[in-house]
């Protein structure tokens, strides 16, 4: 594959206050130049008040989620139409747990992310049972964000 293949997704954070930082995305790299969507996404994110923050957002490990749960379904869609299965409504629950005594510091053996994700599907459609666990086995096996979270990604960090 050419460079055509090759993209490059980007997003612009800014802190408000506290634990409030909003995020921007319009501009990115794909199919050999510089793109831009239609128009740019503003995301809000911050900690609950049990945190003592002021929740203007979802936390960040939260958009995780949405990100996993648009991803794989997004997936089913696509897989379902080329498989010539219509679907009537795809329904994804999500759940993480998390032991934030990592996060607060509290114990350097707690891990900061997530001990698990659990995926649950409801699918309704016009297909066998093994076809619709088949639609999402392949879902999950073309996610990239599935992929982004099951296995490592190197990020580098750095202040300009």
């Amino acid at each position: 594959m050419g460079s055509t293949s090759k993209f490059t997704w980007r997003a612009t954070a800014g802190w408000v206050n506290g634990t409030h930082t909003t995020s921007t995305i319009q501009k990115y790299y794909g199919l050999g130049e510089e793109q831009q969507h239609r128009t740019e996404f503003s995301f809000d994110t911050d900690h609950p008040e049990v945190f003592a923050s002021e929740d203007k957002g979802a936390t960040p490990v939260e958009f995780v989620l949405v990100g996993l749960a648009g991803c794989l379904t997004a997936g089913i869609a696509a897989v379902a139409q080329n498989r010539g299965i219509q679907l009537r409504s795809v329904r994804a629950t999500l759940e993480a747990g998390m032991d934030i005594q990592g996060i607060l510091g509290m114990d350097r053996d707690v891990r900061n992310g997530f001990e698990s994700i659990k995926v649950e599907y409801d699918i309704d459609a016009d297909a066998s049972r093994e076809d619709i666990e088949a639609l999402v086995a392949q879902s999950q096996k073309r996610s990239a964000v599935f992929d982004i979270i099951t296995n490592p990604t190197d990020v580098s960090v750095s202040v300009r």
